[in-house]
């Protein structure tokens, strides 16, 4: 007798881990694998089916009790986590986290089974079935388990599987996941415990009608409590990809003034070596020299490819559209420019010289792709319309474009690390409260922001 307790109690157990196992296998796919994988992986699964068969005699004995059902859930919970930390090259944060989003994912699937079962319980749609009750109940819950598994996986954890490698978790985010669930932990185990007392010798059967209220309404609860981790944790993962987001526009922000500073030094100094070398040409002519005129012209020709300063009005944009120009010249692009920056006086420098350079770099990046000299070209503009600062910048590029959320995305084998000059645009345009469209037709990239003037001109106002 106790041999069939125990050996039904230990199918429990192994039925539990094998659940959470196939979520941890969702979830972690993705993840490095550590040394030996293959031998940790079998190694440990034996420990965790030692540890359920050893659990199933705690089952046994305090099984019926609050305390019980808490300590050996919690215990084959955290003996699980422990090994897939052994098997993967993650953090303890990551592992943590995806072993909770991994158990409120099954919790969830086994409280909505539940739910239903409850209900076909209560309207005695299982009775006359005698000894097949009990296949059928297995063939059902496989069945419901399997549909509403992969239903919660495109549903609720997918979209943060993807991002999960990528960078630390927040400490805050998974304290509070970790506290939810195990108040979900704690509730459901006391609802079990209850409930079982109070069953008729089929489980989840209740004759009293305000006890199966009660039962359903414990599922439910449960099913929220997992579903608010998932949310929780998803909102964590969100959160830290854009807190790193927005740390690197900084720093790229930070960047391009120290980088404007150094442009702006080397030009100072390009042009007083130009003007010092065009001074000494012209004394030569002027004294007669033996230097003959076609080398003068070749000399003053090619000087005058340094002697280029944009001027238009603003003394940042004036720095970066002469260092674009010199790179361009030098590469053989056609860059054409009409500025007028006096306009711009409203934006900070460190945006200015971010939001244009990434404009031109990017432009720069494409056009360097194309062999065809006559289509490395580039045309780019700021102009004053009405109360409206128009910004145009065209560009041909070579290949296809994808867009997402109205930009082109990296072509950059690395995703996670390139593409954020786009993402820097957009957070400048929209710091200033500026509309930005993008888009690409006959091999033409076209990039548009406007900004309002009459916005501008209110807030100095005030």
């Amino acid at each position: 007798m106790i041999g069939e307790v125990l050996s039904v109690y230990a199918r429990i157990m192994l039925q539990f881990l094998a659940e959470l196992y196939i979520f941890y296998a969702l979830v972690m796919f993705r993840f490095n694998r550590s040394r030996l994988f293959a031998v940790k992986l079998v190694a440990g699964l034996a420990c965790i089916a030692a540890l359920a068969f050893g659990a199933s005699f705690f089952y046994y004995y305090y099984g019926n009790t609050l305390f019980g059902r808490i300590v050996v859930y919690i215990v084959l919970f955290l003996a699980s986590a422990a090994h897939v930390r052994v098997c993967f090259s993650e953090s303890i944060k990551t592992v943590l986290f995806c072993c909770s989003l991994a158990y409120a994912a099954q919790n969830l699937v086994y409280k909505l089974f539940l739910i239903l079962y409850c209900l076909g319980e209560q309207l005695r749609l299982f009775d006359g079935w005698g000894e097949m009750f009990s296949l059928f109940y297995r063939l059902m819950y496989y069945a419901f388990f399997a549909a509403a598994a992969c239903a919660t996986y495109f549903l609720l954890v997918k979209r943060q599987v993807k991002r999960l490698p990528e960078g630390n978790i927040d400490f805050r985010m998974l304290a509070i996941s970790l506290f939810v669930l195990c108040i979900t932990i704690i509730l459901c185990s006391a609802e079990d415990v209850y409930f079982a007392r109070l069953s008729d010798g089929r489980e989840n059967r209740f004759d009293n009608y305000d006890l199966f209220v009660l039962r359903e309404t414990g599922n439910i609860f449960s099913v929220v409590c997992c579903g608010v981790v998932l949310i929780l944790m998803s909102h964590a993962i969100v959160e830290r990809d854009l807190k790193r987001e927005v740390e690197y526009l900084q720093y790229a922000v930070r960047q391009g003034e120290k980088q404007y500073e150094i442009s702006k030094d080397t030009i100072d100094m390009i042009n007083i070596k130009c003007h010092d070398i065009k001074y000494k040409v012209n004394s030569l002519l002027t004294c007669g020299g033996d230097v003959t005129q076609p080398i003068l012209d070749d000399l003053k020709e090619s000087i005058s490819i340094y002697d280029t300063r944009v001027e238009t009005g603003n003394r940042i944009l004036n720095v970066l559209l002469t260092e674009k120009s010199l790179y361009c010249e030098q590469n053989g692009i056609n860059f054409s420019c009409m500025a007028d920056g006096e306009k711009l006086s409203f934006m900070a420098d460190g945006d200015l010289y971010c939001l244009f350079g990434n404009i031109i770099d990017n432009a720069l990046e494409a056009v360097n792709k194309i062999p065809e000299k006559e289509r490395r070209v580039i045309n780019f503009v700021v102009k004053a319309k009405n109360d409206m600062l128009i910004v145009q910048e065209e560009n041909y590029f070579c290949g296809g474009l994808d867009f997402k959320d109205g930009l082109p995305q990296t072509t950059k084998d690395d995703k996670n690390y390139h593409g954020f000059g786009m993402r820097s645009i957009r957070m400048i345009v929209n710091k200033y409260e500026g509309a930005l469209s993008a888009y690409a037709k006959d091999g033409v990239y076209y990039l548009n922001i406007i900004f309002s003037l009459d916005k501008d001109k209110k807030l100095q106002n005030k």
